[in-house]
């Protein structure tokens, strides 16, 4: 079992910066990869970003590649999500997610390949 509880949201102009921080407790943290996904309001939950459970290969969603960064600490228990240059589009809820099952794979973008949630954080970018 994995629980996930997101932090770091909030209100932002557009081109600043902002740093997701998502608190992971359970034995299968480091041995689990890691990916953000948000949702806009009437829209579908989208994937953001993934890192492998050893940190060494990570993935992006086109629409924030080159502005996010996604890393992980596991001796934290910690995975982070820097996002700068953020737009009016960026605005949703951001969820973190856990994979236990493919942990080396790091091009995994659906929402059925992950096993555990968090409850979300929002974000929402000003024009």
């Amino acid at each position: 079992q994995v629980q996930l509880v997101e932090s770091g949201g909030g209100l932002v102009q557009a081109g600043g910066s902002l740093r997701l921080s998502c608190a992971a407790s359970g034995r299968t943290f480091s041995t689990a990869a890691m990916g953000w996904f948000r949702q806009a309001p009437g829209k579908e939950r989208e994937f953001v970003a993934r890192v492998t459970w050893s940190g060494g290969s990570t993935y992006y969603a086109d629409s924030v590649k080159g502005r996010f960064t996604i890393s992980r600490t596991n001796a934290r228990d910690m995975v982070y999500l820097q996002m700068n240059s953020l737009k009016p589009e960026d605005t949703a809820v951001y969820y973190c997610a856990a994979d236990s099952r493919n942990r080396e794979i790091v091009r995994i973008t659906t929402t059925a390949g992950y096993e555990y949630w968090g409850q979300g954080t929002q974000v929402t970018v000003s024009s």
